[in-house]
């Protein structure tokens, strides 16, 4: 496992939650970073991504206004600022790094990972 997300757990509707993507063998500084989710019998989505080339950031629209995507690249570490979260919200969360990141990144497109990691379990409850 190349990447390691943390942070989920049981949250109820309208609060938070902050994961963490971590990268214990290689640098983040200069990589496009992803957070995907997958909830149960849905298809795995992207739904933000960070770009390692200018900090750019791209959000689904479902995710967009409530959720937070940032590098601390003192950390080596990506996080996922998850506000008013909702029960659709409810899925496993993954990182990844990305071979891009741009405004169709979600949309169009979100198959351009190429290291991931385990998952986090986020579930919110109504």
């Amino acid at each position: 496992v190349q990447l390691q997300a943390s942070g989920g757990g049981l949250v109820q509707t309208g609060g938070s939650l902050q994961l963490s993507c971590a990268a214990p063998e290689f640098s983040l500084d200069d990589r496009h970073v992803g957070w995907y989710r997958q909830a149960p019998g849905k298809e795995r989505e992207g739904i933000a991504c960070i770009s390692g080339r200018d900090g750019t950031t791209n959000y689904v629209a479902s995710v967009k206004g409530r959720f937070t995507i940032s590098k601390d690249n003192a950390k080596n570490t990506v996080s996922l600022q998850m506000n008013s979260l909702k029960p659709e919200d409810t899925a496993v969360y993954y990182c990844a790094t990305l071979w891009g990141c741009d405004s169709a990144w979600g949309d169009l497109y979100s198959n351009n990972y190429d290291y991931w990691g385990q998952g986090t379990q986020v579930t919110v409850s109504s």
